[in-house]
């Protein structure tokens, strides 16, 4: 039985492969948190891979903290770029393959149309250098590993834009979004499925792929279909991103083409509202 290992297990992502492992029972899960597999040791991850030896490894794991990173530049590039390299270096040694998570914020979003996988990359924040140099790292450590840069990740697990915006919009009468940042949201379930596909198709074009739910939206209109979905009552109002300034500049524009991982890998994309409907359903059964 081939053996996949999951770094970060408790994040958005890792906790959505956790939720569908059962529905892969030709694999053996092998779900690592931070507290057992720490990307800021060297010498104790390379102890872990050696003692789990993953047929499969998918790297959830990553710095996200995107405004701390701007003062947590070291640590940032120890976990998004130094450890990449380390995993990228022991898979390739040990015929493992590697599945590694960027995201959308290696551009500098003054795209006006959707960017592609070779689409020149200009990060405008430490989050997004450090996340671009693993992923330099990863394809010269393996250059048979799988890259997927998702944007506007979200779930029912840990904190993000849907969980903060219900608690917010349950708290206040009143609420402001910004109105001028431009992208696709990613159900985390929908990209853990198309992970899944990847790894049981045993069909493996290395490379970058693109992946996040089908639409193109605004946080604040977001924002609105989070109201509508969920039945709230609060004034949800639309301002520019200079009326809400944040240590880490965002790029204005992420929507992401997803024709090459469609294409190659088959994969069906969900539109952004279906997966958001999908997403408050289990957010309400669990309350």
């Amino acid at each position: 039985m081939k053996k996949i290992l999951i770094t970060g297990a408790n994040g958005q992502l890792g906790s959505e492969i956790r939720v569908l492992s059962p529905l892969f029972s030709d694999f053996d899960f092998v779900f690592a948190d931070r507290a057992e597999f720490s990307l800021e040791n060297e010498s104790e991850t390379w102890l872990f891979l050696e003692k789990t030896k993953p047929d499969y490894l998918v790297n959830c794991a990553a710095y996200t903290a995107v405004d701390k990173a701007e003062t947590e530049v070291e640590l940032a590039d120890l976990v998004n770029h130094k450890a990449v390299a380390l995993l990228a270096k022991w898979s390739f040694e040990n015929n493992c393959k590697l599945i590694h998570i960027s995201t959308d914020y290696v551009f500098d979003g003054t795209s006006e149309i959707p960017l592609k996988e070779n689409d020149q990359t200009n990060p405008q924040n430490e989050y997004g250098r450090t996340k671009l140099l693993g992923e330099i790292a990863c394809q010269k450590n393996n250059p048979d590993s799988i890259i997927i840069r998702t944007a506007w990740v979200y779930s029912e697990f840990g904190s993000n834009f849907v969980k903060t915006m219900l608690r917010l919009m349950n708290e206040r009468d009143s609420i402001s979004v910004v109105n001028d940042q431009i992208g696709s949201p990613t159900y985390a379930k929908d990209l853990a499925e198309a992970i899944l596909k990847i790894i049981e198709t045993e069909n493996w074009f290395p490379g970058i792929y693109n992946f996040s739910n089908e639409g193109k939206i605004s946080w604040f209109e977001f924002a609105l279909a989070i109201k509508e979905i969920s039945g709230s009552s609060c004034d949800v109002k639309g301002i520019p991103s200079e009326a809400y300034p944040t240590p880490a500049k965002r790029p204005a524009y992420s929507l992401l083409d997803k024709s090459k991982i469609k294409e190659v890998y088959k994969i069906k994309i969900s539109d952004y509202k279906s997966s958001l409907e999908k997403c408050l359903n289990n957010i309400s059964k669990n309350i």
